[in-house]
């Protein structure tokens, strides 16, 4: 994958090229700047035995990758299977993170979260 022009300077200022990727319940891949991912897996390990299951769905899948100096990361063959990845990606900003996304299942994902409610968190949200 060639990370968009847009998001080079960030992610190399925020993390020396040196990223993480780890699935999403969602269905896509979260690509993390290494020092937000080790700040997101130390609050993993903090949380009691019951979430046991959901450390290892983030921890237990997590791979940590390098942007080479064209700015392209090798996305590893079983994230890549995991969300469904092939040809055409799309990759959203989103604060601490970023979402790696096969088009066609975050057009479905959108569809599914704009036919259901408005959490009350976001109403409240002036715009």
């Amino acid at each position: 994958m060639a990370v968009p022009a847009r998001h080079r300077d960030p992610l190399a200022a925020l993390s020396g090229n040196q990223l993480t990727l780890t699935q999403h319940p969602a269905g896509c891949l979260l690509v993390f700047p290494r020092p937000a991912w080790e700040e997101f897996r130390a609050r993993l390990l903090t949380l009691p035995m019951e979430a046991d299951g959901w450390r290892r769905f983030f921890v237990g899948s997590a791979a940590d990758v390098e942007m080479d100096s064209a700015f392209r990361v090798l996305v590893p063959p079983e994230l890549r299977a995991m969300a469904g990845l092939d040809k055409d990606v799309l990759l959203m900003g989103m604060g601490q993170r970023l979402e790696l996304w096969d088009p066609a299942r975050y057009a479905a994902h959108q569809a599914t979260v704009m036919a259901g409610p408005m959490p009350d968190a976001i109403k409240s949200f002036v715009f």
